[in-house]
């Protein structure tokens, strides 16, 4: 079986509130998840978005293919420099406890990754850019530990 998964995340401030939003498609069905935090960027929210889509994948085996606008999250598997970073232990990168958690669950599910140009009109993408928004527009924010943490240390 093929699933088809559309990711975004955003922040407004960047770092400000932010949230991300996932279309999940298979065998005529859909699935969407969201959810908003009060402090964050953009590129934790496009990483997290995949991470939990894939996360919540209730088998494996399974043909999967991901869709985001999300260059830092795309060219970093596609280019292969995630797995450079790796190897250097994450030297000097930012968002290494996503990083981490989604090579759990890319090495797992191993995805195909697209990436899709946003705010153009593609509709699972801009689903997904709704979602992300009216998460932290409106839901109850999360706290993102990871990074409210590491931005009192600087």
């Amino acid at each position: 079986m093929r699933v088809d998964i559309y990711t975004d995340g955003g922040a407004s401030g960047n770092p400000g509130p932010g949230g991300y939003g996932v279309v999940m498609e298979a065998g005529g069905k859909r699935k969407e998840l969201s959810a908003g935090f009060r402090l964050t960027t953009n590129n934790r929210m496009e990483l997290l978005a995949t991470i939990i889509a894939m996360k919540a994948l209730k088998r494996i085996n399974l043909e999967v293919h991901i869709y985001s606008d999300s260059k830092y999250v795309v060219d970093a598997i596609n280019k292969g420099w995630l797995f450079n970073w790796e190897k250097k232990n994450f030297k000097d990168k930012k968002n290494v406890d996503l990083w981490q958690s989604f090579l759990q669950v890319y090495r797992i599910h191993k995805p195909k990754l697209h990436w899709v140009k946003g705010h153009n009109n593609h509709p699972q993408n801009e689903r997904c850019d709704f979602l992300a928004v009216n998460a932290y527009k409106t839901g109850k924010l999360k706290i993102d530990s990871a990074f409210e943490t590491s931005q009192k240390e600087i």
